[in-house]
């Protein structure tokens, strides 16, 4: 079984990281840093995009944590971005059957910052066919 942690965080070493590291002990999983990758916004068309590099990594893994610190009482924008790419580009079957879980962490987060952001992944991964496993926070 192959896991890919797809960390939303501008810190390859921060507390979504850590938070990651803690949930995956004794597993073995590959990390994909978005900060590592050029995925521009929808609608924008350009050539060294690699939206499609890390769709592929996702359709390749069994498992799929998506993490994220808390900015600006939601989800960090790479992630946010990463969604919306998704919008009537990626086929709702590629993804079937992956269970996906998501790390959302940040100093003291309310209930409805929470609720809301596992809302957003509840849905993504419904669309997509997913099995959504739950939200993992401190």
């Amino acid at each position: 079984m192959s896991v890919l942690f797809i960390n939303g965080s501008p810190h390859k070493n921060g507390n979504t990281v850590k938070l990651a590291e803690s949930f995956l002990k004794d597993k073995d999983y590959e990390t994909l840093d978005l900060v590592d990758y050029k995925i521009y916004s929808y609608g924008q068309n350009f050539e060294d995009d690699q939206f499609d590099e890390v769709v592929l990594k996702m359709s390749q893994a069994d498992t799929i944590i998506i993490g994220s610190p808390l900015y600006w009482h939601s989800m960090s924008g790479a992630i946010r971005n990463l969604l919306d790419r998704f919008y009537n580009h990626v086929s709702e079957n590629l993804l079937k059957g992956k269970d996906m879980y998501f790390i959302f962490q940040g100093y003291a987060p309310t209930l409805q910052q929470l609720e809301a952001g596992e809302y957003t992944m509840k849905r993504f991964a419904s669309l997509y066919g997913m099995n959504y496993k739950g939200i993992i926070t401190k």
